[in-house]
């Protein structure tokens, strides 16, 4: 597999120091170069890693950060993905 790209411009908005934690978190996981850009991680493609491996990465930091409620881990096009924030339910009055 190519370099993997994730898309991060929902999870900014939860601070820098989150995407650095991510970041750090993928370097360990999969002993690969993590690159990150202004919406984007690049994970190197030294690492050979599935993009369903990722997905379940992706999956853990988010609920280690206590954020599964509030982003989801979706495909995009050719090995991409988006941490797209969940749509808050309507609450009832």
């Amino acid at each position: 597999m190519s370099e993997a790209r994730i898309n991060i411009n929902e999870l900014k908005s939860e601070g820098s120091d989150l995407i650095k934690e991510l970041t750090t978190f993928l370097k360990e996981k999969t002993n690969a170069k993590v690159e990150a850009g202004t919406d984007e991680l690049v994970v190197g493609e030294e690492a050979n890693i599935s993009r369903t491996y990722l997905r379940v990465l992706l999956r853990k930091f988010l609920h280690k950060k206590e954020l599964k409620d509030y982003f989801r881990v979706i495909g995009g096009k050719e090995n991409t993905l988006i941490i797209k924030g969940k749509k808050a339910p309507e609450e009832e009055e």
